[in-house]
This record gives structure tokens, sequence and C-alpha cells, in this order.
């Protein structure tokens, strides 16, 4: 008898294996993204801006010879505060066959979940889009508890809007 229900079954991990997750702030929030898309973290260098872009793709950087789209998440998720400073930085990222850079606040360490850390997202109506959230992974440290947001990376950079993932094949 299946005891675990549709939304559950949908969004939240079903192994009780263990899953690491790069946390990063964007505002007051915390999110976690999976530590094997993150290829490196480098401070932020402001990039060469593309016409015609929306104004969360910042531009490109060229790193190590490969061009590197980046995003500023803050910007895509509709921050009200958009600062750049010392603890600003880029998550190089690699994705299907593309590297892409994303800033965010900050970076603050890897998390380690198991299966059962790992609560599913839960469903908005209307505007509010969360697609691209698994899950929300809670951190106990004492008795103070803190959640990180749990993103699909791969399928918020894949998405339509942003433009970055369709290639033509000629």
């Amino acid at each position: 008898m299946n005891t675990s229900t549709p939304t559950a079954s949908r969004t939240a991990p079903q192994a009780a294996h263990a899953a690491e997750y790069l946390s990063f702030r964007l505002g007051s929030e915390e999110y976690g993204i999976d530590i094997l898309r993150v290829q490196e973290i480098r401070g932020y260098d402001k990039p060469t801006r593309m016409a015609n872009t929306p104004s969360f793709i910042k531009g490109v950087v060229n790193l190590r010879g490969v061009i590197v789209p980046i995003i500023d998440l803050r910007i895509k998720f509709g921050l009200s505060e958009v600062k750049y400073d010392d603890i600003t930085v880029t998550i190089v990222l690699n994705i299907g066959q593309r590297v892409i850079g994303v800033v965010v606040d900050s970076v603050s360490d890897v998390i380690e979940f198991k299966g059962q850390d790992i609560k599913p997202a839960p469903e908005f109506s209307g505007a509010l889009s969360t697609e691209h959230v698994t899950g929300l992974g809670t951190i106990k440290n004492g008795d103070e508890e803190r959640m990180l947001i749990l993103m699909d990376i791969e399928k918020l950079m894949s998405s339509a809007d942003m433009g970055l993932m369709a290639e033509t094949v000629q």
C-alpha cells in the first residue's frame, strides 16, 4: 500500500540516500543547489554586457577560453536591492553541455541532506512559479532550525525565459 501523497512523490527525493548542496544567499533567503553542478566559485567580475538581453543576464566573461553567460539570480528573482560588494560571488555551473555563471549575494557551505531532511515544495496557484524548487531542506543546529530552498538549477536555466540552453543543430 502506498502511503505517500502525490505531491510528496512528485517533488521530494524518494530514496533515503544523501545528497550534497551548495548553500548561498539571495537577499534574506538561503538556497541550495546540487554540488555536482558546481564547477567553481569566483569573486564577482563585471561581465561584458551583450545587447538585447534581459536585465538579469549581466553579460559574458571569458573563463580560460570559454565564453560564459552571467546570470544575476537576484535580479531574476526580483530582489529590490542588488549591490555588488566584496562578498558577491559568481557560481560557475556545468549544466548540460553549457557552462553558466550565476551571481549570488554570498555562498555559505556544502550541506549534506538525507532524504528525510527534504520536504516537498508547497504548491502555489497564480503567478508564483515554484517549478524550479525541488524541496525545502531543514538544517538543525542545536535548538535552531533553518530552511534552505533547494533548486533544480538545470530546470531554471533551461526555462524558456532564460533563453540559454536551447541550441540549434546544424
